[in-house]
C-alpha cells in the first residue's frame, strides 16, 4: 500500500468517525499498520490540510484526530445556522430529538440503534440549535456523551417541564406484532 492510499484511507475514515475521531491505534488496527507509520501518514495529512486553502482541519481532541472546520470560517458557518434556510428541521432530526426527549439521558450509539441509521448530523443540527446538550458521560471504554434536552426545547415546544410530553404507547412492540397479526390475518383471508 503506498503513502498515498494510506493518506485517503484515513482521510475517509476521519470523515466517516465524525466528531469522534480515531487515535492512532484505532486507525493502525482498521488499516493493519504500524502506529509508527500511522502517525507519520497522519503527520502528512495535517500538513496537507493547513497548508492548501481547505475549509477543514484535522485536529487531535482527546487523543483523537477528526475533522474540524477552520476558526477562520466561522462567521460563515454561524451565519448559515442562524439563516431562514437552515431553520427547520428535518425529519431525521425530529426523529432524533423525540428520542433524545423520551430516553434521556442517551448516548449516540443508543439513537443510532433505535432510528437505525446514523444520526450525527441530526444530533450536530439538534446541538447548535440548542434544543439538545451534553448532559454527561458513560463511565467505561470511550466515555461516550450523553445528551438530553434543553430549557430551549421545552420554550420551543411550549412546555415546562418534561413529564408534559405525551405518553407513549406503552409497548411500541406489541403494537407492531398485533399490527403484522393483523395483516397476516387479512392476507390469509384473502387468499
Amino acid at each position: 500500500m503506498t503513502h498515498s492510499e494510506i493518506k485517503a484511507i484515513i482521510e475517509g475514515l476521519l470523515f466517516v468517525t465524525g466528531d469522534d475521531g480515531m487515535t492512532y491505534e484505532q486507525l493502525a488496527e482498521v488499516i493493519e499498520l504500524e502506529v509508527d507509520t500511522i502517525k507519520d501518514v497522519v503527520n502528512d495529512l495535517e500538513a496537507t490540510y493547513k497548508e492548501q486553502e481547505r475549509g477543514l482541519q484535522i485536529v487531535e481532541v482527546g487523543g483523537a484526530f477528526r475533522f474540524q472546520t477552520k476558526p477562520e470560517h466561522a462567521s460563515y458557518i454561524k451565519k448559515l445556522a442562524t439563516s431562514p434556510l437552515h431553520s427547520g428541521l428535518s425529519q431525521a432530526a425530529l426523529e432524533t430529538l423525540a428520542i433524545v426527549a423520551y430516553k434521556q439521558p442517551i448516548t449516540r450509539a443508543d439513537i443510532d440503534d433505535i432510528r437505525g441509521v446514523k444520526s450525527e448530523r441530526a444530533l450536530h443540527s439538534l446541538t447548535s440549535k440548542l434544543l439538545i446538550k451534553e448532559v454527561g458521560r458513560v463511565a467505561g471504554t470511550g466515555r461516550p456523551i450523553l445528551y438530553g434536552t434543553t430549557t430551549q426545547f421545552l420554550d420551543h415546544f411550549g412546555l415546562k417541564h418534561l413529564d408534559e410530553l405525551p405518553p407513549l404507547p406503552e409497548d411500541l412492540e406489541d403494537d407492531m406484532e398485533e399490527e403484522a397479526d393483523l395483516f397476516f390475518k387479512n392476507m390469509e383471508e384473502g387468499l
